[in-house]
């Protein structure tokens, strides 16, 4: 399960993330999903409010300092790492 929660600081952070708006130069693709059940594996992002709920608290950032490039999706068929073998499974979840 991905349930994000978006933290005010990069030192509180897990994961630092750059939005990007160019599929081809992200490393993931992320589909937002409105229920903490369909949040499943690195793609489908559920945001809480609640910092203890989440599995995985991230920063947005710039490109230079972040760990993992994000291109947000309107469908879940689309989500997904782009390229499998450089994947970091289980990151967000």
């Amino acid at each position: 399960m991905a349930r994000i929660y978006v933290t005010d600081t990069m030192g509180e952070a897990q994961v630092r993330v750059a939005i990007i708006d160019t599929r081809g130069d992200a490393d993931l693709w992320v589909c937002r999903v409105d229920t903490r059940g369909l949040a499943s594996g690195d793609e489908r992002w559920f945001f809480t409010q609640d910092q203890g709920e989440a599995t995985k608290r991230v920063f947005f950032t710039s490109r230079g300092f972040a760990q993992v490039k994000v291109c947000f999706v309107p469908t879940l068929g689309e989500a997904g790492w782009r390229d499998p073998s450089r994947a970091r499974r289980g990151l967000f979840s």
